[in-house]
């Protein structure tokens, strides 16, 4: 087999044969010094044939070379061989689903997580071990939790292989995130206030402090980009070591749904609706995204405030700006919330609004 194409790795056989040169040994000697077959001998040398466990040690007695020394060897071609034969029977089913991927493999790029120099078989060797899965083309069917199968059966435009990747991409970029502690939810209550002041700090600061606040409650805390195929808000799922990861996107970039966002997703981790693994679609609507969105509301907004705001009937900017000031948020918070309510239209008061660019970098 020493002369399959592309396959770089030689067969142990050839080695053996460059010791049986250098120590002036021929292949009928070696069969009477190992008690093997010379026709044994030949198609070990020939590559037809592996080095067993029991040649690898009668070629230790006879050529004072290490049986473990033969048998990596081996280990290393049978390895080298299996990838050269998977990579060249790879089905064009499997190589099309790159197509879709084709974004988020340029942003695993980015964190080193795939080689940008690979050929089309190579990242599908590499996306195997990377997903986790034999073929991809078994992703779609693997488990999810009810919201993705809400999706689906909600006809949104969900690419199971890109938010299948996407999740892995979560659960690699948490792995960075060094934790303290097992979740704390009781920390991450009297969390809340200083998590809602830091809307007011500078963003690249802002998310370190997110960071650092989470794990100290025991929760890896990240901002993933958002790729189209894959409309989610945040995910959430419990590591082996009992800790939570929390990964959030900013679709629309809009720091008041960003804050609502995170404040929906900390209620679900409150809630205990994470047990396992919990991927959260905007569209989805269920009693318990209704509970999180309640959460949220009056995390950001005093609900009987924001009633007597709405009963004094002026939404000027000023009046916007004067309200946030006394509920210690950034004015699109107050803007937002009237847009998504239906008092003022989603054109109103865009000069309150803020934008996080960098979150999508």
């Amino acid at each position: 087999m020493e002369g399959n194409g592309n396959l770089e790795t030689i067969h142990p056989g050839k080695y053996l044969a460059d010791k049986l040169s250098e120590q002036s040994m021929s292949r009928k000697e070696l069969a009477i010094r190992t008690g093997f077959s010379e026709k044994h001998v030949s198609t070990v040398i020939n590559g037809q044939k592996s080095i067993s466990p029991s040649f690898a040690k009668k070629l230790e007695y006879a050529l004072k070379i290490p049986a473990s020394d033969w048998l990596n060897r081996q280990n290393e071609y049978d390895s080298a061989l299996l990838d050269y034969e998977e990579k060249n029977n790879i089905s064009a089913e499997e190589l099309a689903i790159l197509k879709p991927l084709k974004d988020i493999l340029e942003y695993m790029n980015q964190f080193q997580l795939l080689p940008k120099t690979l050929s089309e078989p190579e990242k599908i060797l590499e996306l195997r071990k990377l997903l986790r899965v034999s073929s991809l083309s078994v992703i779609p069917k693997i488990p999810y939790n009810a919201a993705y199968r809400a999706q689906i059966s909600n006809n949104v435009a969900v690419d199971a292989y890109v938010l299948y990747a996407w999740q892995c991409l979560c659960e690699r970029l948490t792995e960075k995130v060094s934790i303290n502690s097992t979740l704390d939810t009781d920390l991450l209550r009297e969390k809340l206030p200083e998590v809602k002041s830091l809307m007011f700090v500078e963003p690249n600061a802002m998310r370190e402090r997110l960071t650092k606040i989470f794990a100290e409650c025991g929760i890896a805390f990240c901002i993933v980009k958002h790729f189209r195929g894959a409309p989610v808000q945040g995910f959430i799922k419990r590591t082996e070591r009992g800790q939570l990861i929390l990964c959030m996107t900013i679709r629309q970039k809009r720091a008041d749904i960003f804050w609502f966002t995170l404040f929906h997703e900390i209620a679900h981790v409150l809630n205990g609706d994470a047990d396992e693994r919990f991927v959260d679609f905007s569209s989805v609507k269920t009693e318990i995204e209704a509970r999180a969105d309640e959460f949220a509301r009056d995390t950001l907004l005093d609900k009987i405030s924001y009633k007597n705001f709405l009963n004094a009937d002026d939404f000027s900017e000023s009046a916007v700006k004067e309200f946030a000031t006394s509920q210690n948020v950034l004015p699109c918070i107050v803007t937002g919330r009237l847009q998504s309510d239906g008092i003022i239209g989603w054109d109103c008061l865009s000069s309150t609004l803020r934008y996080y660019e960098w979150l999508e970098t």
